[in-house]
């Protein structure tokens, strides 16, 4: 096979799931419950006792952008509040042993499997990587696994290679529906009981069925998604080593000094922010307690039935939709009746059944449909441990391309099927799934936290009454609890990268919801598997001028002092330690828009 530049990382381990622990999850809920309420208390004076009357139009904002930050929060709190791991059960081997007993075939037979490899722009060479590892994926019994690759680029090349893997080659003529539409033209080709779907470099390991294909004994369970791993992003360079070739080996030895003092530091390691760990680990896995993991498209597995079953009842939903909107037009009731009854037959060709949702976000789309299907009350499983590896975006660019999907298409619920309105979902699920929208929305509290310390340097004006004893007390100790709270939640995973990402994303998704907002359908990009080595500042321009405006305020803000002006001491010590705070989240991905990828990365 063709050599690519990640073929050095075959080496590379996954990281071991955070083992759970009764102690500390108790711990956790204690202070979590401690944090809320500390929350209200903190937010009661915040409104009533802290505001600056004298300057309103600044305090009120601020304090409104805390609030929805703490909503935000909380939300957080409750997806975090217990694990409910499920139990991995015996691989099964035949069909009766995945189905309920009143559904059970007179004559049983091995369960069949179909394996999709969609694939649309990527290299045909890298395809063949993830469908070599299919190939290689092995199981205690003798069912019937069938590996098809799903070509929407139409290419020759691919398909050659397909054959000479001796897999199954599926194409269509349009590519309707993007990869959701892929998808439904190749389970329309298809009739494997239990369906695996992967991404064009997505690679199973070899017990990738044997480790999760035993949750479908429990014939409620609707698919099992596991979490994705990227096998090949930067480790970083110690300073010790950045120092030294930067500066040579007098600098090597200061920056050895500073590791043993605060231990290693990597620079560069993760520089995008792809490590999908915290996701994995602490939310996703987390959801399990309110049946509300959701798939995440590749690496997981789906009953074929259910996802038949969720197509079939939002066809009819949107026939009965058509038919009460076509009714309430026709002032003749016999015309009208004829009208509803046309629909409800199939007549109107604008709808279709769609296994998966023609949309950006396919995956949490189809996700909510089911388990909002109270007839089944389908459950979803989390399966901790990776089982496979991806590759992960190679600049700035192609991880902004990824991200603005994800915020556009978690976004786009809200307008489609919003969470919080949808029938059939319980009190825990439209929480899940609404707190996955209203995340997005940080950017707007985001501004606010991030023009705050400008607005003091050039106005000489506070947020608040005074830094006296009173805000010391309630600010300090609500952060404090926060923190703690935060840290025994997230335990064992590093969610440094995330928060600064977090902060950093503000322009993104503001421009993910103004595209929602302005009814613009989000389209479905391939993110690039392939690098650029350019410096790419241009895609960095609000969070450059966010830091100039910080570093202009502190510089003419010294300058006041030096000059005998007015000042507030305690107010410029306090703007300036979050001015850092905020500058350093941004850098990150100034940073990132810096970062050369080496030669032998690019694809």
């Amino acid at each position: 096979m063709k050599e690519f530049y990640f073929s050095e990382y075959e080496h590379r381990k996954p990281y071991r799931p955070v083992p759970f622990s009764e102690g500390r999850q108790f711990l956790y809920q204690y202070l979590a419950t401690i944090n809320i309420a500390m929350g209200v208390w903190y937010f009661h004076w915040r409104w009533f006792y802290s505001l600056n009357t004298e300057a309103l139009w600044f305090s009120i904002p601020l304090a409104l952008a805390e609030t929805l930050a703490f909503l935000s929060t909380t939300l957080f709190i409750v997806n975090l509040w217990a694990h409910k791991d499920e139990a991995i059960k015996p691989p099964p081997a035949m069909i009766s042993e995945i189905m309920a007993e009143k559904d059970r075939p007179p004559d049983d037979r091995p369960i069949t499997i179909d394996v999709f490899l969609p694939t649309y722009t990527e290299d045909p060479e890298l395809v063949r990587y993830s469908i070599c590892d299919s190939k290689a994926v092995t199981y205690p019994y003798p069912v019937d696994i069938r590996i098809h690759v799903l070509d929407d680029g139409k290419r020759d090349e691919m398909h050659s290679i397909a054959i000479k893997e001796g897999v199954n080659y599926i194409t269509r003529t349009d590519n309707r529906g993007f990869k959701a539409g892929n998808l439904r033209n190749a389970m329309e080709m298809t009739s494997g009981d239990i369906i695996v779907i992967l991404d064009a470099d997505t690679r199973p390991f070899p017990q990738f069925l044997e480790q999760t294909l035993g949750y479908f004994r429990d014939p409620d369970v609707a698919w099992v998604q596991t979490p994705q791993w990227f096998y090949d992003l930067p480790e970083g360079e110690g300073l010790e080593s950045l120092f030294k070739r930067k500066l040579g080996s007098w600098a090597g030895k200061i920056g050895l000094l500073i590791e043993k003092l605060i231990g290693p530091v990597n620079v560069g390691k993760d520089i995008f922010g792809s490590d999908p760990r915290m996701f994995y680990d602490c939310i996703l896995r987390r959801r399990m307690n309110y049946n509300a993991s959701f798939c995440c498209g590749a690496g997981s597995l789906h009953r074929r039935e259910a996802v038949q079953r969720a197509a079939l009842l939002r066809y009819v939903d949107e026939m009965e939709n058509h038919a009460h909107e076509a009714s309430k037009d026709a002032d003749d009731p016999e015309i009208a009746e004829a009208i509803r009854l046309g629909a409800a037959r199939g007549f109107m060709t604008d709808t279709e059944v769609t296994p998966y949702k023609y949309h950006v976000s396919e995956d949490i789309y189809t996700s909510m449909l089911l388990h909002a299907d109270r007839s089944r009350n389908w459950r979803s499983v989390h399966h901790a441990e990776v089982l496979s590896k991806m590759l992960s975006p190679q600049d700035l660019e192609a991880y902004l391309t990824q991200n603005f999907k994800y915020a556009g298409g978690t976004l786009d619920l809200l307008r489609r099927d919003n969470p919080l309105t949808l029938s059939g979902l319980n009190n825990g699920q439209r929480a899940m799934y609404f707190a996955s929208t209203f995340s997005y929305f940080a950017a707007f509290w985001m501004i606010v936290f991030l023009i705050t310390p400008p607005i003091f340097y050039f106005t000489g004006l506070v947020p608040v009454k005074g830094f006296d004893l009173d805000f010391f007390i309630h600010i300090l100790s609500f952060q404090l609890i926060s923190q703690i709270t935060f840290m025994l939640g997230t335990w064992g995973v590093n969610t440094l990268r995330n928060v600064q990402y977090y902060v950093a994303f503000f322009p993104l998704n503001i421009k993910a919801i103004w595209t929602v907002l302005k009814g613009d359908t989000i389209k479905f990009k391939v993110t690039p598997k392939t690098g650029s080595s350019q410096i790419r500042l241009d895609l960095v321009k609000p969070q450059l001028f966010v830091i100039a405006l910080n570093v202009a305020g502190i510089i003419w803000y010294l300058a006041r002092m030096v000059l005998g002006y007015e000042y507030d001491l305690m107010g410029f010590i306090i703007a300036t330690f979050w001015s850092c705070l905020n500058m350093s989240s941004l850098m990150v991905i100034v940073r990132a828009a810096t970062w050369k990828t080496d030669e032998s990365r690019l694809l």
